[in-house]
């Protein structure tokens, strides 16, 4: 069965994305554009995935709490995970490990924490925007090692991407996927890089705005719509 798809989705807890990334407005939004399976991916932090989840069970939409983590490389990589407990555990290791620096609102933008109501409950004082102390390495072990997945983020791009930092793929990370962002027509891309034709592959939308949160355009084709189904395709 095809299921749609959009894995790369910020919240207000980045600085980076817009205020109207709340968790009601994130799920209503995907709501109307059918999609079945969301990820929260905010930037170091997983502090909106409780809420997001919550407000997903209410529209009968399965929310995969993740993280984009960006390791000292500078490479982005989104991280994904079976349940809460998980990704929270993945949080303090990234919060163990990140820069002793404080988010600087005047120029990066709130930090938001949201409850399932879209009530501030609170503001992350951290630079999540920043590279944490983390090598690639680290974190696949890590990520491995909790039970999640780490999927190279929008490798087509010429920033912060697997390919630009590092210039290739360590096959010994077993990497079975990895993702291209919005625009990226994949035909031509893998024409160019045909050595990365043996990873699966599909785009996100890596949202900072709610209008570009995918419509039912990209789809996996899984047994049944569920978080474990999912994770059995990237593993």
């Amino acid at each position: 069965m095809k299921f749609a798809i959009d894995l790369h989705i910020h919240s207000c807890l980045s600085p980076c994305a817009d205020e109207s990334m709340t968790p009601n407005n994130i799920i209503n939004m995907a709501y109307l554009k059918e999609l079945d399976f969301i990820a929260i991916t905010d930037h170091n932090s997983a502090e909106n995935c409780e809420a997001c989840m919550k407000c997903g069970a209410i529209r009968d939409i399965v929310v995969i709490p993740g993280m984009e983590i960006e390791t000292v490389e500078e490479v982005h990589l989104v991280t994904l995970f079976r349940n809460l407990e998980d990704v929270l555990k993945m949080q303090d290791y990234v919060y163990s490990n990140m820069k002793d620096m404080d988010n600087r609102e005047e120029i990066f933008g709130e930090q938001l924490i949201m409850d399932e109501n879209d009530e501030i409950i609170g503001k992350n004082k951290r630079m999540l925007i920043a590279a944490t102390n983390l090598s690639l390495d680290e974190v696949f072990n890590k990520t491995s090692e909790i039970g999640g997945v780490s999927i190279p983020a929008h490798v087509d791009r010429s920033s912060n991407s697997i390919i630009s930092n590092l210039g290739f793929i360590p096959d010994y990370l077993n990497i079975k996927y990895i993702e291209l962002s919005r625009r990226c027509d994949s035909e031509p891309f893998f024409n160019k890089n045909a050595y990365l034709k043996k990873y699966g592959f599909y785009n996100s939308s890596d949202s900072h705005y709610l209008e570009d949160i995918f419509e039912r355009e990209v789809f996996l084709d899984l047994k049944e719509r569920s978080i474990e189904e999912l994770f059995l395709k990237f593993l």
